[in-house]
């Protein structure tokens, strides 16, 4: 069974930078797409930024596009979300997932993703 686990989360100040992870375990990580998804609280849970298994191919959502950056390491079966000039938008609880298609492109779309992690607690103060 595939298990997924974030972690680096914590409690900035705007204008900081934080690394969350996703430990990847139970299965080949190069079979997946993977996304990185964020909830707010009162809001749903939205896209962030995906990445296709050989990394080909990344998604940003536009209010972290120059902000944030996805990366993956098949190696060592973690993908990254390097999270620069935090605002305090962009607190919310920060999930990852996996897609086991990895034949199409990267989804956006929250059904496509088969596998959650828990979520890790990011939090920008002002």
């Amino acid at each position: 069974q595939v298990q997924l686990v974030e972690s680096g989360g914590g409690l900035v100040q705007a204008g900081a930078s934080l690394r969350l992870s996703c430990g990847f375990s139970g299965g080949t990580f190069s079979y997946y797409n993977m996304g990185w998804f964020r909830q707010a609280p009162g809001k749903e849970r939205d896209i962030v930024a995906a990445i296709a298994w050989d990394s080909r191919s990344t998604y940003y959502k536009d209010s972290v596009k120059g902000r944030f950056t996805i990366s993956r390491d098949n190696a060592k079966n973690t993908m990254y979300l390097q999270m620069n000039s935090l605002k305090p938008e962009d607190t919310a609880v920060y999930s990852c997932a996996a897609d086991r298609f990895p034949e199409r492109d990267v989804t956006t779309r929250t059904g496509d993703y088969d596998y959650w992690g828990q979520g890790t607690q990011v939090t920008v103060s002002s």
